[in-house]
């Protein structure tokens, strides 16, 4: 194969799998934050 095409491969897969891994993890972290606040400050988890 093209030493090009391997490149963009390598670059793509890198990219698509920070970002979903950033999606995953900056869910966890606002439900997180939502069910702290919902413990300490007896706030609702719609806002």
């Amino acid at each position: 194969m093209n030493i090009g095409v391997i490149l963009l491969v390598i670059v793509g897969g890198t990219i698509g799998i920070s970002s979903t891994l950033y999606l995953i993890i900056s869910a966890f972290w606002v439900l997180g934050q939502k069910i702290y606040r919902k413990i300490k400050y007896h706030a609702s988890l719609y806002d």
